[in-house]
């Protein structure tokens, strides 16, 4: 790992729901600014976390089937998923800090 996978409609299921670790997945596009502003910490993510998290990124311009799947009103959006499940859903930029706190406690909760 140690670098986010790019996801697309055809390997969502293989590379995110089917995961055996939870994926962090970034809904993003090209023309969003908060998305190019949190594209970094979510790059280091997928290091930091490296074996414990997958980091995907979703362009939903290309794949608007999985936005309107999951909901996607806004981006960026952050969706923990584990088992299958979305468990967790950050939406809009914040500071590292805060996208770890969050994160840490997605990862920590109980699966549902």
């Amino acid at each position: 790992m140690g670098k986010p996978v790019v996801v697309t409609e055809q390997t969502f299921e293989a590379e995110v729901l089917k995961s055996p670790t939870p994926v962090l997945v970034d809904f993003w596009a090209e023309w969003c600014g908060p998305c190019r502003l949190i594209a970094p910490i979510v790059e280091e993510f997928a290091t930091e976390y490296d074996g414990r998290l997958k980091v995907a990124k979703v362009d939903v311009d290309d794949n608007q089937n999985l936005a309107m799947r999951y909901s996607i009103m806004s981006i960026p959006t952050l969706g923990v998923f584990r088992g299958g499940q979305m468990v967790d859903r950050i939406v809009g930029y914040m500071p590292k800090a805060e996208l770890k706190r969050r994160l840490d406690g997605a990862l920590q909760a109980a699966p549902r």
